[in-house]
């Protein structure tokens, strides 16, 4: 029986811990990412730990350095600690795309045998705050555990990164022919923004149907967004080009319809959803915004009238085999709009906010899948 010295032993153990770095972009510990280029610790406890980046210049560097370091000195038996960094080769990053990809064609990570809940939010017409329910719905349902990503189809109106709080410079890392999202409240996000130029921000985005599919498609194939729970889509408001692309590429998606109380605004709404359900996808609820201003007094100011919500609701259902439900109605709210304008989601900063709580419910209700999942082929392979 061969008996390893104790420094042998403790190195064992300094790898076991480096399982708890978390590469922040990429979500997955660092020895799984093929990142750790070796691990020796000397008779005097001194570790020498091998970190291989996956590019230059990667923004998580200093980070998972910092991590690395705590994770080794926390090891009973270690004194000190070397860092030694470099960065994977192309053909090592090629290897890494295609272990996170997996079995998966690339472009395939949604496809109809996904996991993933795919919940795109459209609205017939603009200004109905659709972004801002749908950056609000994303941060609390990754409050609640889900691993979430959202995407910003909204190429002409993109507003996502800002109420997000994503800095304007942020840009995804790129590993191979791979893009990372960056990731802002636990939600992985990717937005026609992050491409932009300063001055480019600044401008009207005038693209056309086939730019369009094709940066829609890109999204969805070319960013990483790993193992999601939910990915929601920010679609732009109307039955555009964008909306048919969504329907042609993911017909599988489920469909949240955004109105306002007006009642002018439900035949309005309602295209949107007949527009989703002609591409075979399945409206599951209505959301009613700007549904009421509450007053010092109790009473409710009705700004916008009052209905539109249950009228829009009413009317999809009568296509679906299943009622659509009004999934709740968010009242008018200084704190919901300053949330957004300061890229803080007003469910983290002021759940107590009554728009706050309408989101928040609404969350709830989408936590609880109601479709099965038999009969669906799953992501694994028997050995």
């Amino acid at each position: 029986m061969t008996v390893l010295p104790p420094e042998a032993l403790v190195a064992d153990q300094v790898s076991l811990n480096l399982l708890q770095v978390i590469d922040p972009e990429i979500r997955k510990p660092i020895p799984e990412l093929d990142m750790v280029d070796g691990v020796s610790v000397d008779a005097d406890g001194h570790a020498t730990v091998g970190l291989k980046l996956t590019i230059v210049g990667c923004p998580a560097a200093d980070r998972i350095e910092q991590d690395v370091r705590r994770a080794v000195l926390g090891t009973p038996g270690v004194t000190s600690v070397d860092v030694l960094l470099s960065v994977m080769t192309p053909e090592q990053r090629h290897a890494l795309t295609l272990k996170l990809r997996g079995p998966r064609a690339r472009g395939a990570q949604f496809g109809r045998d996904s996991l993933t809940r795919v919940i795109a939010v459209t609205s017939g017409k603009g200004g109905v705050g659709k972004s801002t329910l749908t950056a609000n719905l994303g941060v609390a349902l990754a409050a609640r555990g889900l691993a979430v990503g959202i995407v910003d189809v909204d190429v002409h109106g993109f507003s996502i990164p800002g109420l997000l709080g994503i800095p304007a410079d942020a840009t995804p890392t790129r590993v191979d022919q791979m893009m990372l999202p960056p990731v802002a409240y636990g939600v992985k996000a990717i937005s026609i923004g992050m491409f932009l130029t300063p001055e480019q921000r600044g401008q009207a985005v005038a693209w056309r149907g086939p730019m369009l599919h094709r940066t829609v498609a890109q999204f969805l194939t070319d960013v990483f967004f790993g193992e999601l729970d939910v990915l929601l889509l920010d679609l732009p408001p109307g039955t555009g080009d964008v909306a048919i692309s969504v329907g042609q590429l993911l017909p599988h998606a489920e469909v949240l319809v955004v109105t306002t109380p007006q009642q002018a605004a439900a035949e309005v709404a309602e295209r949107s959803g007949i527009l989703a359900r002609q591409t075979g996808q399945r409206v599951v609820g209505v959301i009613e915004n700007m549904a009421g201003l509450a007053q010092p007094d109790g009473t409710v100011l009705e700004l916008f009238g009052s209905g539109g919500g249950a009228e829009t609701a009413a009317r999809l259902s009568a296509g679906q085999s299943e009622p659509v439900p009004l999934l709740g109605s968010v009242p008018l709210s200084v704190g919901l709009r300053a949330g957004g304008d300061a890229g803080v989601p007003i469910v983290l900063s002021a759940p107590a906010d009554p728009a706050a709580a309408a989101i928040l419910a609404i969350a709830d209700r989408l936590t609880t899948r109601t479709t099965s999942l038999v009969g669906r082929s799953l992501p694994v392979t028997p050995r």
